[in-house]
């Protein structure tokens, strides 16, 4: 873990025009100076991320919100109030001093408090805004722990700030308050209830509204592992792997855990890997998994289908979205 002598030269990084990698509850982050044009270029760079493609900028409360945001409706601060620090970011109209290249070249940003003391006292130390997307090549796999920042990158980033395994596991809540009503555009560790709860109003979930700003996430091919993935109707899983391995494929199974004592083995060919049964677990063990199941290098990799309810919305989205970018 981190302390504050670390967080210390990465502030001091940060001010230099540096990259630095640092966790927060959901997702590690790469981070860079947010009115820094040149240090938020290097990122999109180590990223390999579009240049149309926005970031989210990171502060350290809401009382900062102003400083990156005109026009704020009540909203975003009965929901600031309600779930920051937390895993939802804001999608607000953009003040005049934000750089082009933060927002996509759009007028809206996105805002949001993380939960976790390193990002936290990171941000305070700093005093400004962060500007990071995820810490992963553009398109893959979010990384969830240190090491998978260091795998993805090496010596790219100037810094990692070590903040042990991400509690959440999955990015963020993404929410747009520049229309007439709420819309969710990603979902995330919030959920509609919850925010239809504080807000007392109903919210949309719609990922392509139309006249929506682009935020992150909300391509369809996304979340992507390099193995391809498909996700595959319980009662077809073992139809499925038995064609495959009988043509000498090796093959992954992500499925539900039923039995407390099962566990992740290979056997002629096939590595299954045993997925909490709740949402929020689920969701907190498949970065990681994924990225275990590259390690594998398997030719195919099969998802137990998810329930298609409320409480699973995250977790299908980001499954669907990684399903996506292997199709044809």
């Amino acid at each position: 873990m981190s302390d504050d002598d670390d967080i210390i030269l990465a502030v001091a990084m940060l001010q230099r025009g540096g990259v630095v990698a640092f966790p927060t509850e959901t997702v590690y982050g790469l981070g860079a100076d947010a009115l820094n044009t040149a240090a938020v270029e290097r990122v999109f760079s180590i990223k390999g991320r579009p240049a149309q493609h926005p970031l989210i900028v990171h502060i350290a409360d809401a009382s900062q919100l102003s400083e990156w945001a005109r026009d704020i409706p009540a909203m975003a601060y009965t929901l600031a109030t309600r779930f920051w620090p937390g895993p939802l970011t804001l999608i607000l109209k953009r003040a005049a001093r934000v750089p082009d290249n933060v927002t996509g070249g759009q007028d809206t940003i996105g805002l949001r408090v993380p939960n976790h003391l390193v990002a936290l006292s990171l941000l305070k130390k700093f005093g400004g805004g962060i500007a990071a997307p995820s810490a992963n090549r553009f398109g893959r796999i979010s990384p969830t722990t240190q090491g998978h920042v260091r795998a993805e990158f090496g010596n790219s980033v100037d810094m990692i700030l070590d903040g042990g395994p991400c509690q959440v596991g999955v990015e963020s809540t993404i929410v747009s308050l520049v229309g007439e009503r709420p819309v969710i555009l990603r979902p995330g560790g919030i959920s509609r209830v919850a925010l239809a709860g504080a807000l007392g109003v109903s919210v949309e979930f719609n990922s392509a509204a139309d006249n929506s700003p682009r935020a992150p996430g909300m391509l369809e091919r996304h979340y992507a592992p390099r193995t391809p993935l498909r996700i595959v109707p319980t009662g077809r899983l073992f139809n499925e792997v038995s064609a495959m391995i009988t043509f000498g494929q090796r093959v992954g199974i992500l499925e539900l855990a039923r039995e407390p004592s099962k566990l992740p083995f290979l056997e002629r060919g096939v590595f299954r890997y045993s997925m909490p049964v709740t949402p929020v677990e689920y969701a907190q063990s498949l970065y990681a998994t994924l990225r275990q199941a590259d390690d594998a290098q398997l030719d195919y990799l099969l998802v137990e289908q998810m329930p298609d309810s409320e409480e699973w919305l995250t977790v299908n989205d980001r499954l669907r979205r990684a399903a996506n970018a292997h199709s044809e």
